[in-house]
């Protein structure tokens, strides 16, 4: 069921709104940019996140090498403390633009409920997201 929760970066500068069901599928991926900063994701609309304060304080980092085309993926981070809160990105095949929300910056759930948010694997890294990868327990 989907809920509004309080999301924010660790050192506060960064606060949102979301709208997340955190019954559903969230995703975890070895891609090396996923693997390197822990990304524990879910996908939601373009209307389902919203900043409540802190759009100076963010930053966005965009791979160069990426395989996304020019321009679609953004990921925004709190420039002060580093902690990324969710990327934003534009897929055809997602029907167009989307958020990518790091579920693990809600403020608010418990470890229990945490524990209780199903994941799928992606192999990003061999660009495989429909496939887990052979290891996923660093994930």
């Amino acid at each position: 069921m989907r809920q509004t929760h309080h999301g924010s970066c660790h050192c506060g500068a960064v606060s949102f709104e979301a709208d997340v069901d955190l019954s559903a599928e969230s995703r975890r991926c070895n891609c090396t940019y996923c693997a390197k900063t822990r990304y524990w994701k879910s996908f939601v609309g373009v209307d389902d996140i919203r900043l409540l304060a802190g759009a100076e304080s963010l930053a966005d980092y965009r791979a160069p090498d990426s395989l996304w085309p020019p321009d679609h993926i953004h990921h925004h981070f709190c420039k002060t403390c580093g902690v990324q809160l969710y990327s934003r990105g534009f897929l055809e095949q997602m029907g167009g633009w989307f958020y990518a929300l790091n579920i693990a910056v809600l403020d608010g759930v418990s470890p229990q409920d945490f524990a209780k948010v199903p994941i799928t694997y992606e192999n990003g890294v061999q660009d495989k997201q429909m496939e887990p990868p052979e290891v996923t327990s660093y994930l």
